[in-house]
């Protein structure tokens, strides 16, 4: 599956770190950071998560939220939100329903062995849910920096 810029994003509902739904058109009216990790308190995943927290205000001057997609379950994300402070949403998608739709579902090697998993990429949504850019296969340094950005200069 591919996802066309400048055509409306896939709309999602899964449940946020407190158990609620959360969908894209609850989003609408504000530009959206959709960021899927592959997993909760991993180092890469950790800094990515952080970055992302230092740099909240400068993203919600902008009219920008952040949100943050991985396999895991409810009560991980609450714990990663917890211990490390985290000001925006997570979302489960244990199903990785999302994560397919977005094709971010990708298989993956690491030490021989082979197993599906988050590709980590993020998506930019526009005010009106219509998908403005995409960032695949991202390196954790300077990416949240690219992301905001790419609000500043395309959608400010």
């Amino acid at each position: 599956m591919t996802l066309d810029i400048g055509k409306a994003a896939p709309t999602f509902t899964l449940p946020n770190q407190d158990g609620k739904d959360v969908s894209l058109e609850d989003l609408k009216g504000k530009h959206v950071v959709l960021f899927f990790y592959p997993k909760d308190m991993t180092p890469g995943c950790t800094t990515e998560a952080c970055d992302f927290r230092d740099n909240h205000e400068s993203f919600a001057e902008l009219d920008a939220v952040i949100v943050g997609v991985s396999p895991d379950p409810v009560e991980s994300h609450q714990k990663f939100i917890n211990k490390h402070d985290l000001p925006f949403i997570l979302l489960a998608d244990e199903e990785h329903k999302v994560a397919e739709a977005y094709d971010v579902w990708k298989l993956k090697k690491n030490f021989g062995k082979e197993y599906m998993g988050i590709e980590r990429s993020t998506f930019i949504i526009d005010k009106d849910g219509i998908l403005q850019k995409e960032f695949r296969k991202v390196k954790v340094d300077g990416h949240v920096e690219d992301a905001l950005n790419f609000i500043k200069d395309n959608l400010a």
